[in-house]
């Protein structure tokens, strides 16, 4: 091992423990990128063509054969000794080096079911069944750019596995999507057949010019709850609604009372949102139906502002229903994935590790997102861990889109959603290294 690197990890240690300044450890750390660098842009056409191979055929959450199993011939290429079908169609890796710390890599496996709309020579035209319909299928979240980093943060760690000692750990994760694929992992008894990780990483693209890298310490993602309400009335003819209960009135009184329980109760300064996303009843217009099916998402970051707001929708559903005179709603408010909680420790190490390594400018602090993460299973387990975020998008178009009258740039879940291939997979790779390199035990 270079002198450097090996002091470069003795000294994070120490200032984790001490609190001895970071510009030693940034300092030093700048070797670690000259080596992972030109591994990377080695392999680089090679991961390129996986990436587009991956795009050109998604699958969806539990039905990713197809890609579970090219994840897992990857994995045996490198000699990892290879689980599949954990959880349905997970995957996990292990290679063992060493006495060392076990480090997991996650990445998920599944696409979305909506269109592509980007028009490139690689865009995906596959269907699939979902909910009992055909629909089209689209990795209009990055996936693939996650699992060509996931290979190739992998390739990157054994091209130098003279330097470091410990356990890798990756895992290829289902379903993320609809977040239930870690918990299915883990009720398969994940950590009882491959044990528990000391640390845990991930990382996601974000619509953010590429080359840069964004991380927080503490909440990073947020919980998210399912929420479906059946609206119960009495049907009858359109002209005569005396005769009747509506249950579409009702919805729609719910629709709007229920914004008051986030501006009203809930702390302004404390996120949370409800949002109703479809409506069902009714099927033509002179005739009023005896039911309304309501369903939504709720998002928050803390706790205790996750029940204030499940109180409320169920409190307000009740309310709505008592003012039409009508039966009580079923309300069904279906617990989803829990906020990421970043590990501060892994945070400030590995940031600063990143920081040397891309540069001060090109890794910066952001605030925690108002999507939901599945990768929180794994870390409410008891494994201190970091997801960070990866840009994808040219800075100019990124630049262009801040100005009065910009084009915007599609986010993640658009149709138009198109990450730039070679800057994003090579930032990913390169960063999700540095971020092994720097946790794994230094070898001897």
């Amino acid at each position: 091992m270079p002198l450097n690197l090996l002091f470069f990890r003795r000294c994070a240690v120490a200032c984790a423990v001490l609190g001895l300044s970071v510009g030693a450890i940034a300092q030093s750390a700048s070797p670690l990128h000259a080596q992972v660098a030109p591994i990377v842009s080695g392999m680089y056409p090679s991961l390129e063509a996986l990436y587009k191979d991956l795009h050109a055929h998604p699958e969806i959450g539990f039905q990713e054969v197809r890609t579970a199993a090219r994840m897992a011939e990857e994995m045996k290429k490198l000699g990892f000794e290879v689980t599949e079908k954990v959880g349905g169609t997970g995957v996990v890796g292990i290679y063992k080096n060493g006495a060392g710390p076990t480090v997991l890599v996650r990445t998920e496996l599944d696409a979305l079911p909506m269109e592509e709309k980007t028009g490139l020579p690689y865009a995906s035209k596959a269907k699939a069944m979902s909910n009992g319909r055909e629909t089209f299928v689209a990795h209009s979240c990055g996936h693939d750019v996650h699992m060509a980093a996931w290979v190739g943060t992998a390739r990157t760690l054994l091209a130098m596995k003279d330097q470091w000692k410990g356990t890798l750990m990756f895992v290829a994760q289902p379903a993320e999507e609809t977040v239930n694929g870690a918990k299915a992992m883990i009720d398969d008894g994940f950590f009882k057949r491959f044990g528990k990780p000391d640390f845990a990483f991930a990382l996601h693209t974000s619509a953010s010019p590429f080359g840069t890298v964004g991380y927080r310490a503490g909440p990073t993602s947020s919980n998210s709850d399912g929420m479906e309400i059946t609206f119960k009335g009495r049907g009858g003819h359109g002209s005569a609604p005396d005769k009747t209960i509506d249950p579409i009135t009702i919805a729609a009184r719910f629709v709007t009372d229920v914004q008051t329980v986030v501006s009203r109760e809930k702390d302004p300064a404390e996120f949370g949102v409800v949002t109703v996303g479809a409506i069902q009843g009714g099927t033509v217009g002179n005739i009023i139906p005896d039911t309304v099916v309501l369903r939504g998402t709720v998002r928050s970051y803390k706790p205790e502002v996750r029940e204030k707001l499940l109180a409320g929708i169920r409190r307000t559903a009740n309310a709505a229903a008592a003012m039409g005179g009508a039966p009580e709603p079923t309300v069904e408010l279906v617990p989803g994935g829990a906020a990421i909680v970043n590990d501060a420790q892994v945070v400030n190490r590995t940031a600063t590790a990143l920081k040397a390594a891309l540069g001060d400018k090109n890794v910066t602090e952001v605030p925690p997102i108002t999507a939901s993460e599945d990768f929180s299973e794994f870390l409410n387990a008891g494994v201190p861990g970091m997801m960070f975020f990866v840009g994808t998008v040219s800075p100019k178009d990124w630049e262009a889109s801040r100005k009065p009258g910009g084009k915007p740039i599609p986010f993640n879940h658009s149709p138009f959603f198109a990450p730039v291939p070679e800057p994003s997979i090579k930032t990913s790779v390169e960063a999700m290294s540095v971020a092994l390199l720097t946790t794994l035990a230094p070898a001897q």
